[in-house]
């Protein structure tokens, strides 16, 4: 593994999420909204997260600024970026698919919205959360420089703080007493290990 290779692997990361979700913002603009809850911090939250998931370390894998944070690669960490950017993308895949229809890129309650308690979502709320937690340990990983390997992490905090109590408090206002049961029995990101 050389910093090339993982400049690209982490390239395709970002391809690759692109072409997964794609299909899935075409559907959810033709899908009516019935609940909106979006407002400027999510909407500030999200596009923060996307400058430091993608610009942030595009404008250091094409330029190689900013150089003086770069620390000396590590084959190995390029090898876990890898297996880690494979679970991000199946994860990320994963929970489009089996949020169907229900998916929105933003704090909304789709027309005939559904809980979906099944699949990943039997051991976890968000798993789509979760993929991105994914992601952003394989840039830290895969890009050797303290600063746009670090920002996907720092993206992907500043979104889930933001976010996901707004969107919980969406859900519980929706699906009421089914929703607080759900949220019982599963984990908000990692699967719960004891009851």
């Amino acid at each position: 593994m050389t910093p090339i290779i993982a400049a690209i692997i982490w390239a395709c990361g970002l391809v690759g999420w692109t072409v997964i979700r794609h299909p899935h913002q075409r559907r959810a603009r033709k899908t009516q909204t019935v609940t909106d809850a979006r407002s400027m911090g999510d909407r500030l939250a999200l596009g923060f997260a996307s400058i430091c998931l993608s610009i942030v370390p595009l404008v250091y894998v094409l330029t190689g600024f900013p150089a003086f944070a770069d620390y000396a690669f590590r084959p190995l960490m390029g090898w876990l970026g890898l297996f880690v950017e494979i679970g991000f993308l199946t994860l990320f895949y994963a929970s489009h698919r089996q949020l169907g229809k229900n998916w929105s890129i933003s704090l909304e309650i789709r027309d005939r919205h559904e809980l979906v308690t099944d699949g990943l979502y039997r051991f976890v709320r968000h798993p789509m959360y979760s993929s991105f937690w994914l992601w952003g340990i394989a840039q830290a990983l895969l890009i050797p420089n303290w600063i746009a390997g670090l920002a996907g992490l720092v993206g992907i905090a500043v979104l889930y703080i933001v976010r996901v109590g707004p969107e919980e408090a969406m859900m519980r206002k929706t699906f009421g007493p089914s929703y607080d049961e759900y949220a019982r029995r599963t984990g908000r990101v990692v699967p719960r290990i004891f009851g």
